[in-house]
């Protein structure tokens, strides 16, 4: 248990054996079954258990992952996120050593399975049956007619681009709504309420500074379908994308949220306090933001976001995966030192609290994951299994290629404290920020912010009624409390089962 008697806590941060465990302690909260059959557990009205998953995955259907080589699909996404041994793109037989408890397989939405059914159509004759190739067909004639591109160019990359918006894209409603479906019904026929979460989602990814986010729905295909993803080609303002977000809600009943990620190759845009057109944040904004981002991805394939040696000068564990890679982004000759306070969490928080002085609410109070990025369909984020982030990255002793993935992080995974494994707990937990991220490791980390906190309470057999009871939990609001207190923090780690004895728990 800890005394802050002379600081106010907004964050609190763990580093334990050199590996990151972070979470956002404060924040405020935001305001169709499956056909399965399944009987919720008998148990307490606060969660008891904390959930694995990797929130932001791609197979052959991004773009990206089919032309670098990738060519596994959703339904082998799932099946080895479940602990099922399957076969690589490379050949080789993976399986993970402990499953996850949910996973979002989130792809591209920009020109979604182009690349997949333009590689497929000309080496798979039985796919050229298929109606997604008969389908693919007419797109393709679709954007020849319309003199959008030559013969030349359809055989070039630049229509199935993930991130640059203003070249040609595949807009044929018929072949979106048909891979759109297929995304969707693979998730719902993976999903298996009280064992196993398959959310549906995919990742919005605008060309400017690459502030991607993950989209995520709360719901099933009979209610998703009802719309096509927004892409980047449709706007590459996130308030355009906010705007489709409460469309859908209003719409269809039903419920979702975005998760932005890798703020850390962000060229200092994830958290500007300006509109995406370049005017000043007022209310409006940030309190939009507010209600469709609750969460941050804060670790990923491509390092660290949390905090920066030049944020945090003293803080020696502050340079932990600060990416220096292969990404063009991290090597931008504009990028400058003056960027880094808009790209990693620390200070985006003090940003927040700036801004809810200045505007009356706070758009940068989020709770906090990790997941892997992974481009090969394999949600692997063990530092002694990790697959990398192409398939041209996998274990091959017999190949060599220049793309050095061996830079990447292994990492990382989302954990979330829900009343049982269902896309309705899990979902209603990553709402209220009841989360934290890892680096691969699963800690069992609990943390209580309360004001009558005592020391016997660290060590009872019941601290999370205790502090359910006394106090709030992880992305909880801590308010009204006695004049002249001080906020006492309940904090409760315990080392993976399979891991190494924990070192230390930091709190900033």
């Amino acid at each position: 248990m800890i005394d802050n008697s002379e600081y106010s806590t907004e964050f609190s941060r763990f580093k334990l054996n050199s590996l990151a465990l972070l979470f956002g302690v404060f924040a405020a909260c935001c305001v169709v079954a499956d056909e399965q059959a399944y009987s919720p557990p008998v148990s307490t009205d606060y969660p008891t258990r904390v959930f694995w998953g990797d929130t932001h995955l791609h197979t052959a259907l991004s773009g990206d992952a089919f032309l670098y080589e990738t060519r596994l699909g959703p339904d082998a996404a799932y099946r080895f996120a479940r602990g099922e041994e399957i076969v690589s793109t490379t050949g080789q037989p993976a399986k993970l050593e402990r499953p996850l408890d949910f996973l979002v397989v989130a792809e591209h939405a920009n020109n979604m399975g182009a690349s997949y059914a333009r590689g497929n159509l000309l080496l798979d004759p039985e796919f050229r049956k298929t109606r997604l190739a008969k389908l693919w067909k007419k797109a393709r004639a679709e954007v020849l007619e319309e003199g959008l591109v030559t013969e030349e160019e359809l055989k070039s990359d630049s229509l199935y681009t993930v991130h640059r918006e203003g070249l040609v894209s595949v807009r044929h409603e018929g072949f979106i709504r048909e891979v759109w479906e297929m995304v969707t019904e693979t998730a719902d026929r993976h999903n298996d309420p009280g064992s196993f979460t398959a959310f549906n989602g995919y990742e919005w990814t605008p060309g400017r500074g690459a502030v991607h986010r993950v989209v995520i729905f709360r719901d099933d295909g009979s209610r998703v379908n009802q719309i096509l993803p927004f892409s980047s080609f449709d706007s590459s303002y996130v308030e355009d994308l906010w705007e489709f977000m409460g469309s859908y809600e209003r719409d269809t009943g039903g419920s979702v949220l975005a998760i932005p990620h890798n703020s850390n190759l962000t060229s200092g845009l994830m958290f500007e306090t300006k509109y995406s057109t370049g005017e000043p944040y007022d209310g409006a904004y940030v309190e939009t933001r507010a209600r469709w981002e609750p969460l941050l991805e804060v670790t990923q394939i491509k390092g660290d976001s949390e905090t920066h040696p030049l944020l945090s000068p003293e803080d020696p564990f502050a340079d932990f995966e600060t990416w220096n890679g292969w990404s063009g982004m991290a090597k931008n000759p504009n990028r400058s030192e003056a960027m880094i306070p808009f790209e990693y969490a620390r200070s985006a928080l003090k940003l927040g609290l700036e801004q809810q002085v200045k505007n009356g609410a706070n758009p940068f109070k989020f709770g906090m994951i990790g997941s892997t990025d992974s481009h090969t369909a394999l949600a692997s984020a063990e530092e002694n299994n990790i697959w990398g982030k192409f398939a041209r990255d996998e274990p091959n002793p017999d190949r060599f290629e220049n793309w050095p993935g061996w830079q990447a992080s292994a990492s990382g995974y989302a954990a979330v404290w829900a009343t049982e494994n269902t896309r309705e707990a899990l979902f209603d937990a990553m709402q209220r920020k009841e989360t934290y991220a890892t680096t691969g490791p699963r800690m069992t980390v609990r943390f209580f912010g309360g004001w009558d906190f005592n020391e016997e309470d660290a060590y009872s057999p019941e601290l999370a009624k205790l502090g359910y009871r006394h106090g709030v939990p992880m992305g909880g609001d801590l308010a009204h409390g006695p004049d002249g207190a001080s906020p006492r923090f309940l904090i409760r780690g315990v080392r993976d089962s399979a891991g190494a004895n924990l070192d230390r728990v930091q709190v900033v």
